[in-house]
């Protein structure tokens, strides 16, 4: 039986979350729920790698979060320039927050992946838009046969000097595309991702109401691009996941998996992420099956606020089984 190997890329920010019930919660975030969420998924039939910057008074306690589970290999988390990023989160209802960032980690270079271009996939979940740059995907593509997962929350986020974290056009996004084998994206990310050519001042507001019209456009131009899916969360509306078909484009909704309560939404992205990566270690073009293991994890992570609520691939098939009829 083959023995997965999956590299994480991104941050392990020191995490402040003010949740929209008013509780304070302090843990480490985005990266370490890939890999956790991941890890669970794969037992002993696979490696997670970790690759990140911490600062050094972190680096103890992230090792302690990843103690756990012996299938995570923390070799490739570097304190070394002893930068990590510090987020302040405080949510105004269940899915929207303000954020406040005051740590930055250093990005992941070449060099931070150079041992793992054995790895089947890469799921590169930058939140910030210095973390994984396009050098370090060309890197990838260059050198490895893996699958390439980017989260486009990266790209389309900014810190500007004050600490304030701000949403950004993804102007340069037709540079990424050769190098991305599915992008992963929110309605939000996806109007970043999608602009005209020019705007009148009237239009140039803040996003309040992204509807989906422009997701087709979006997919077509993408998978003309390079990039092989386009996967957009909708939240409680489930994902839609665009991929080329005979040459057509195809879209299909994977509806969310219900649950009774949503305890804390932080890190449901970046779990999702981690289920893209999961679906596509043994079926590298099944597309819709990625994302049904993306929305089990994202799921699963809104039912409590330690690593205890990932699953086994047994549960999670489960589940997966009950909510679709098949995996």
């Amino acid at each position: 039986m083959k023995h997965f190997h999956v590299a994480v890329l991104g941050p392990i920010p020191r995490d402040h979350i003010t949740t929209h019930k008013g509780e304070v919660i302090e843990k480490y975030g985005c990266a370490t729920h890939t890999a956790i969420g991941l890890a669970r998924l794969m037992g002993d039939r696979g490696t997670v790698y970790p690759v990140s910057h911490v600062r050094k008074q972190d680096r103890a306690e992230v090792e302690a979060v990843f103690a756990p589970y012996p299938n995570i290999d923390t070799s490739h988390i570097s304190d070394k320039a002893d930068q990590g990023d510090v987020i302040q989160l405080k949510f105004v209802d269940q899915n929207n927050r303000l954020e406040k960032q005051t740590g930055f980690m250093n990005p992941i270079t070449p060099d931070d992946v150079a041992d793992l271009l054995h790895a089947d996939v890469f799921v590169c979940v930058p939140i910030t838009d210095y973390e994984v740059p396009l050098e370090t995907l060309k890197y990838i593509k260059k050198h490895s046969r893996a699958q390439v997962i980017f989260d486009a929350h990266g790209p389309t986020n900014t810190v500007s000097v004050l600490g304030e974290r701000h949403i950004r056009f993804w102007i340069d996004r037709d540079l990424w595309l050769p190098y991305i084998d599915v992008l992963k994206m929110n309605l939000e990310e996806s109007r970043c991702s999608w602009f005209k050519k020019e705007y009148t001042l009237p239009e140039l507001q803040p996003l309040h109401e992204v509807d989906t019209a422009h997701l087709d456009d979006l997919a077509t131009h993408v998978l003309q691009h390079g990039v092989k899916a386009l996967i957009v969360t909708l939240d409680a509306g489930g994902s839609a996941v665009f991929f080329l078909e005979d040459g057509h484009l195809r879209k299909e909704i994977v509806p969310s998996i219900p649950v009774a309560e949503v305890v804390d939404t932080t890190g449901c992205g970046d779990s999702f992420a981690g289920g893209l990566g999961f679906g596509l270690l043994e079926d590298p073009f099944n597309y819709i099956r990625a994302a049904k293991y993306a929305n089990a994890l994202g799921a699963q992570r809104t039912q409590g606020r330690t690593f205890d609520v990932f699953k086994s691939v047994e549960e999670t098939n489960a589940i997966i089984m009950a909510t679709y009829g098949s995996l």
